[in-house]
């Protein structure tokens, strides 16, 4: 069985869902953050702050290499992985890309609490939030299937992608 890979912004459920798919898909769950954050021995927000974005994608950029030659595996791929034509042609080779969609007040309210959020950490974190899912917005929408997340639980979310899962 292909991979299935869960993309989108931040906050939209990738972890979450991408958790609760592995576990009924019978397949590993694989978390780049988490990836990055062991090969580094730091966390994504101290890479951000003390190597810098650029930094962080080249390593990312790594990481997805590794993780899309697994097999049988569920991805959870940073926010901006996508963002990288090579990363998000590596993904789609080894399966299912799923975007998880979710408006920005859903996005603001999900991790207002999180200080591991780099690029939120600025002083009007809602506009950032705009400015970066309308950049983002194309590649986003390059995914095989898309699942808005504002209004439903994660079992929702995971049930809908087990639907597309099926189909494809």
């Amino acid at each position: 069985m292909k991979n299935i890979i869960l993309v989108g912004f931040m906050g939209t459920g990738k972890s979450v869902v991408g958790k609760k798919l592995a576990a009924k898909l019978d397949k590993d769950f694989v978390e780049l953050d988490d990836m990055i954050e062991s090969k580094e021995k730091m966390a994504i927000k101290d890479i951000f702050e003390k190597k810098l974005e650029p930094y962080f994608r080249q390593v990312e950029k790594e990481a997805v290499k590794e993780a899309a030659k697994r097999k049988n595996v569920v991805i959870s791929a940073g926010g901006g992985a996508v963002m990288d034509e090579e990363n998000f042609k590596n993904l789609k080779n080894s399966g299912i890309i799923i975007c998880l969609k979710a408006s920005p007040d859903t996005i603001l309210k999900r991790t207002k609490n999180l200080k591991t959020r780099p690029l939120l950490n600025v002083p009007d974190p809602k506009k950032q939030i705009e400015e970066l899912l309308k950049k983002r917005e194309p590649c986003y929408n390059k995914a095989d299937f898309s699942i808005n997340t504002d209004d439903l639980t994660i079992e929702q979310v995971a049930a809908r992608a087990m639907d597309f899962i099926h189909i494809s």
